[in-house]
């Protein structure tokens, strides 16, 4: 079902979210937390049904906030029902003044009593934690790959980091991290002596990749990257150099990676590239700080070399 409020208030979307939830009974109070998106009209809805899918996991309430130029006014739109997966979707287009204080425009409509996630599925401000929405939430989600200079982007996420901010550029990684400290759990235990990561060039994710394992091997790391027109492939290949030989773990195809150990056959494994919305979910997983991603994005980028730039 879907609610169109044109030229409307912020108290008046509230009074009919409580329609709604009267109308909606237990099923409506099963709410876990308020997920706060800001984007530009072109990402919103791919940025809804990410979250739609995502509620199924994290039943939550759902308040997208698009800004614009203009005359002042606002319009809203509430969805719940099938047009909503398992959460209730409040979407705000507020232009001119009335757009002016977004912290205004949402405190109203926020659940009481459960936690705030911000997130931003294109644009981030310079600095999340500070920014309106980033003050009244407890987790702040960005996205590095949306930005044209990720480097950049990425030692300024490094400069303003504070506990409870994150990146879907290291969200990514999960499945690439977890390969390679499996393979490093298993036998012969030899000391790994450098490390070389390859990716493309608009791919944050490669980047964060080389921090982390430079950080948690405390060995010197190489990263290079390739011309952006390869940028959906994402990372390549890292290489682990030990004394008894190479441990490489390649994508050669989207989907596809290859594990290649001494004195072992090769390995084909399932790697594909992650989804928004599974990115989305394992984010809400978890409220409290990601202490892992902090160091990273702080030490671990602040110990990684410059990249070399490849073919």
């Amino acid at each position: 079902m879907i609610i169109d409020l044109p030229d409307t208030t912020v108290s008046q979307v509230a009074k009919q979210l409580v329609n709604v939830r009267e109308e909606g009974g237990a099923v409506a109070l099963g709410r876990v937390l308020t997920l706060l998106i800001a984007a530009r009209n072109g990402v919103a809805e791919a940025a809804i049904d990410a979250a739609n899918d995502a509620s199924r996991e994290h039943p939550m309430r759902v308040i997208v906030l698009i800004t614009g130029e203009g005359e002042s006014h606002l319009d809203a739109q509430i969805r719940v029902g099938g047009d909503a997966g398992a959460s209730e979707v409040v979407v705000l287009r507020a232009f001119g003044e009335a757009a002016s204080n977004e912290e205004s425009l949402v405190t109203g409509l926020l659940l009481p009593d459960a936690p705030v996630v911000a997130w931003w599925p294109d644009e981030a401000p310079t600095d999340a934690a500070a920014s309106p929405l980033g003050r009244i939430a407890q987790r702040r989600i960005t996205d590095a790959a949306t930005s044209p200079d990720v480097r950049d982007r990425l030692a300024l996420l490094g400069k303003t980091h504070v506990p409870g901010d994150t990146d879907l550029a290291w969200t990514r990684l999960t499945h690439w991290r977890e390969q390679l400290a499996a393979v490093l759990d298993q036998p012969p235990y030899e000391r790994i002596t450098a490390v070389e990561v390859r990716g493309s060039a608009a791919s944050p994710s490669t980047a964060l990749l080389a921090a982390w394992l430079r950080m948690a091997l405390d060995v010197p790391v190489s990263w290079s990257y390739e011309s952006p027109e390869t940028w959906q492939e994402g990372i390549k290949s890292v290489r682990l150099t030990r004394a008894g030989g190479d441990i490489l773990l390649e994508r050669p195809a989207p989907g596809v990676a290859v594990l290649t150990q001494p004195g072992q056959p090769d390995h084909d494994l399932h790697l594909p590239r992650r989804t928004l919305r599974e990115c989305l979910a394992e984010e809400l997983r978890r409220l409290d700080a990601d202490v892992l991603y902090g160091r990273v994005i702080t030490e671990g980028w602040a110990r990684l070399g410059p990249a070399d730039k490849g073919v």
